[in-house]
């Protein structure tokens, strides 16, 4: 049986199981699985891009309210201008911080992009970031998730399950195989970057 919709994934978990006991926990072990691969799990059909602005004067930038992680952010000029991350402990001691112009770096602080310099105009902002899938449910059947990775969706809810599965041999066994999911997932993600881009060799001369 492929897993192609929700109903078809806790049909999967629940033939898995085989514990009738644990019926009602499945949806809970669903859920807790996305987000799991929220949080591990970074492939290209998770990418999305938007458009922003800035305020002059103000450093913040709502963050998209499915964000995850940026990929690429930077200020549509000419040329453009990339802004260049720090964390925010390393953001706070930045000096550029307190001066205003074209911002240059950024961080994340709660659900706001910090920039610096401050803005001192308004300035176009593209953004390509990964996206959190909207959660599965009866009435939303499939997302990115379930259409690229349902194995790694299916082991992930199984494990899911280890409080109630007490030493359980499986545990050991699905956990192998969600890490290898992942892994091939992120391979091919990665090898994908490079299809179609031409080979460039070089030959020694004497």
């Amino acid at each position: 049986m492929s897993i192609a919709t929700y109903s078809d994934l806790k049909t999967k978990v629940a033939s898995y199981l085989a514990r009738t006991d644990l019926t009602s926990q499945i949806e809970d072990f669903v859920r807790f699985a996305e987000l799991r691969l929220r949080r591990e799990l970074r492939i290209r059909q998770m990418l999305k891009s938007v458009t922003t602005t800035t305020t002059g004067g103000d450093s913040t930038v709502e963050l998209p309210s499915d964000f995850l992680e940026a990929r690429d952010f930077y200020v549509s000029t000419n040329p453009i201008q990339p802004l260049t991350y720090s964390s925010p402990a390393i953001f706070s001691r930045n000096t550029k911080s307190t001066q205003s112009g074209k911002p240059l770096d950024y961080t994340v602080l709660a659900s706001e992009f910090k920039l610096a310099p401050v803005p001192d105009s308004t300035y176009t902002l593209e953004l390509l970031y990964y996206a959190a899938p909207t959660f599965l449910s009866d009435d939303n059947t499939s997302n990115v998730f379930m259409a690229n990775a349902p194995d790694a969706l299916l082991y992930a809810s199984l494990l899911e399950a280890e409080p109630y599965l007490m030493n359980d041999a499986r545990i050991q066994t699905w956990g192998s195989l969600y890490d290898r999911a992942i892994s091939t997932l992120t391979t091919s993600d990665e090898a994908s970057q490079y299809s179609g881009v031409p080979l460039s060799m070089t030959f020694a001369t004497r």
